[in-house]
């Protein structure tokens, strides 16, 4: 029987995580969510996820900090995370990617396209893995 593909959400957003969750939950993805920056790392470590989706903008420890933590650390380095971000100015979205982000998504955010995004950066990485 072949493992169901681990995707972790960090958001501190209660109502967005259900809904992006649920419609994930739908794909056939085996979810987890995290309710802020340190959960989403000792999840992260847990359950050692194909991809992390991660909210930019939290209360204390906000998403950069967590992406830093994250591929400062080698055993979860290899991850790939998309920020989940209001933010557009070119300037910030490059900051995260120097961190090493692998993508953003913006918010709202439009369910079937981060589908297609998360679809697409697994098959690359299965890709890879062959």
């Amino acid at each position: 029987m072949r493992k169901r593909t681990a995707i972790l959400v960090i958001d501190d957003e209660a109502d967005f995580l259900e809904l992006v969750s649920y419609h994930l939950r739908l794909t056939g993805w085996k979810v987890y969510c995290a309710a802020d920056g340190p959960a989403g790392l000792r999840l992260a470590h847990e359950v050692r996820p194909e991809v992390i989706l991660l909210d930019w903008s939290m209360p204390g420890m906000d998403g950069l900090e967590v992406l830093s933590e994250l591929k400062y650390d080698p055993e979860m380095a290899g991850i790939p995370v998309f920020m989940l971000t209001a933010r557009t100015q070119v300037g910030e979205i490059e900051q995260a990617f120097e961190i090493g982000a692998d993508d953003y998504i913006t918010k709202p955010v439009e369910l079937r396209s981060l589908n297609r995004v998360v679809r697409h950066k697994l098959s690359r990485l299965s890709g890879r893995r062959s």
